[in-house]
């Protein structure tokens, strides 16, 4: 901190308001001598805030600010649906329903946009006291837009019926990237009509399973073997194991659907 001399007083620049006095060890004042023979000192007061404030300055630069969600550029801000850009990693175990939907959250949250009840389209069976779930049930009444702001359905019916937008060009994930065909498997455990299949397991076990059962599947791209062009029943998996859902060109993806 600097300080200057101002005439015969010396004073602290960056508090001006502050007081100074004679230093306490100044030496003994000669009759008849002038001011200039006096040594003056900042007044430990001004010493001692001018540490407070050098202190202060330190903590604020140290002090690291906390992040904050932002949204990903050219991401739309009233996006309503995505194809998970990775799964979780385990196969067909999911975590049940509910850890799936805290994927879809995540994964939102990740592009600014987890301030949404995020649904998975999946169904299951009944499991103890939960009753069967239809994917179609879960997910809210639209309409439902990609990243890019293009509409993929205004309604729960158009979602099932062949009026659908949905292929390789819009069914989009989280950072609007298009999904490879190689990955064009994606869960969802329903028929056509958004509806749980009854004729086997065809959930993984109610998606916690990562080696037993099987899954009903869907083409993003509307293209594959099966019912090729279904979004959402395609064909059943060779199993649950990433490995297996991988060898039919899956990966463990998963949609997911704004209910708000």
């Amino acid at each position: 901190m600097a300080c200057r001399r101002l005439g015969w007083r010396t004073r602290c620049e960056r508090f001006p308001r502050l007081a100074w006095r004679r230093s306490e060890t100044r030496r003994s004042e000669p009759e008849g001598g002038s001011p200039s023979d006096y040594h003056y000192r900042l007044a430990p007061v001004c010493r001692h805030r001018m540490r407070i404030f050098h202190t202060l300055i330190v903590a604020a630069l140290l002090t690291p600010v906390a992040a904050t969600p932002q949204e990903t550029p050219g991401i739309s801000p009233a996006m309503s649906f995505f194809i998970t850009s990775t799964g979780r990693g385990f196969g067909g175990n999911l975590g049940g329903l509910a850890g799936a939907d805290a994927i879809c959250r995540q994964r939102a949250a990740a592009v600014g946009h987890g301030d949404r009840l995020w649904r998975a389209y999946l169904s299951a069976p009944p499991s103890g006291d939960a009753p069967t779930v239809h994917a179609r049930d879960r997910i809210g009444r639209g309409p439902w837009v990609n990243a890019h702001g293009i509409r993929i359905a205004a309604s729960n019916e158009e979602l099932h019926s062949e009026r659908v937008n949905l292929g390789i060009d819009t069914a989009l994930t989280e950072k609007g990237a298009q999904v490879a065909p190689t990955r064009h498997d994606i869960l969802t455990g329903s028929n056509p009509d958004g509806t749980l299949v009854t004729s086997s397991d065809a959930t993984c076990l109610g998606w916690t399973s990562h080696d037993g059962g099987r899954a009903m599947v869907g083409h993003h791209n509307r293209s594959g073997g099966g019912r090729g062009d279904s979004w959402n029943s395609a064909h059943l998996s060779r199993g649950c194991s990433q490995v297996a859902l991988r060898a039919s060109l899956g990966d463990g993806l998963f949609y997911c659907f704004a209910a708000d």
